[in-house]
């Protein structure tokens, strides 16, 4: 038995450097070794192990990493727009077995692979749809900025276009799309703003939701906000999906209820915080400042102190700038921002959960993932959905 820890080290595996995908199809062949999706990466893979043949030929791995997969799985899925792995962590609690994952930006790619022993494939739309391993479940939590209110407002004011307009970022669903039609999942799941809803009018959303059902899928979505879960009010949209040809559209899916809601942001709170996080006074000042003429003006921007007892407003991805919407106010001292392993807790990832990026980085990484324990509630009724009918 070899251990992962010491692959690593002797394929001096750097995720943000795998721009051939090299990496990537070695993780991912040595991950699927015992479940038939193998031959997928097997020949790059083999070739990048040519001088190693004690990882070659070895059957058994001792996955020293965080979030191993489960041992005796009950389906397989995928990870499209992977980010830092928090889909990923839903549904492997609840039973699968990760056999693809893709992630385009390489800080995120550090993390992912840190804690789940696997570099994600890197651009999917220039990945073929053919090479990707057959699956039960397909996730996707695309890109939310041509879609979000913030991400709107930002490309009017530059004069830049949005929505499915935005050729960077808002045509991703229909990579989807083509995955979803070349491989066939039993379901899928999607996450995304609140405001793909009504974007542009309810356009957007509709051509997805349209989308969706001609490729031959019975489409269930609903927002669902994260403070139930945790102390913080996230609202994301959730789609689902499940095959017509399995499920005949009779597959009775139904998405969770909110638990009693019983969360205190104190209690995400590390105990011990260096003076760093503190904001100093030149930006406190701003900030007081900047709230104060919005506020003249009739509007609700401004920085958001929060309350010990309740709960915060949405992290974002722009947290890393200023901190504004989530300081933590401190007694005869400025407020301070979170630190990441505090956004970390906001957002439900485990404890082990490792952060191996700068804060920087981690500030955005946290504001571009997702509510964990919720994510989990809804692959629970998924999985169930999946599991009666196997």
């Amino acid at each position: 038995m070899i251990k992962y820890s010491e692959i690593r080290k002797l394929l001096n595996i750097q995720p943000e450097k795998d721009f051939e995908n090299k990496q990537a199809n070695v993780t991912h062949y040595l991950h699927n070794k015992d479940n038939g999706v193998a031959h997928y990466f097997e020949e790059p893979a083999t070739e990048y192990l040519v001088n190693h043949k004690q990882i070659r030929q070895s059957k058994l791995f001792n996955w020293d990493i965080p979030f191993p997969t489960p041992k005796n799985p009950k389906f397989k899925f995928i990870d499209l727009f992977a980010g830092i792995g928090g889909l990923r962590i839903a549904y492997q609690n609840n039973g699968g077995k990760c056999v693809f994952s893709s992630e385009w930006n390489k800080f995120s790619k550090i993390t992912y692979e840190e804690n789940f022993g696997e570099v994600p494939f890197g651009d999917i739309t220039q990945y073929d749809e053919n090479k990707i391993p057959e699956h039960d479940i397909l996730l996707a939590g695309f890109p939310c900025q041509p879609f979000s209110i913030a991400g709107v407002s930002k490309k009017n004011s530059l004069g830049k276009k949005h929505g499915f307009l935005d050729e960077t970022q808002g045509t991703l669903f229909f990579d989807i799309a083509r995955i979803i039609k070349a491989k066939r999942p039993k379901a899928f799941m999607l996450e995304n703003v609140k405001n793909l809803v009504s974007h542009d009018k309810g356009r957007t959303f509709k051509i997805i939701y349209n989308t969706l059902k001609e490729l031959g899928y019975s489409v269930h979505y609903k927002v669902l906000d994260g403070q139930y879960y945790v102390p913080q009010h996230r609202e994301r949209i959730i789609i689902v999906g499940f095959d017509k040809k399995v499920f005949n559209g009779d597959e009775k899916f139904e998405f969770p209820s909110n638990p009693e809601k019983n969360k205190k942001f104190k209690d995400i709170l590390e105990p011990e915080i260096e003076e760093k996080y503190t904001l100093s006074d030149k930006l406190w000042n701003y900030l007081q400042d900047y709230a104060a003429k919005h506020k003249a003006k009739g509007n609700g921007f401004g920085f958001g102190l929060t309350n010990l007892n309740g709960i915060s407003r949405t992290l974002s991805a722009r947290y890393y700038k200023d901190g504004s919407e989530v300081l933590i106010p401190q007694n005869d001292k400025n407020p301070r921002r979170l630190t990441p392993k505090e956004c970390a807790r906001l957002q439900g990832f485990p404890e082990k959960f490792v952060i191996p990026v700068s804060n920087n980085q981690a500030y955005q990484q946290f504001g571009n993932s997702v509510v964990v324990p919720l994510m989990q509630a809804v692959a629970e009724q998924v999985v169930k959905v999946l599991i009666t009918k196997k």
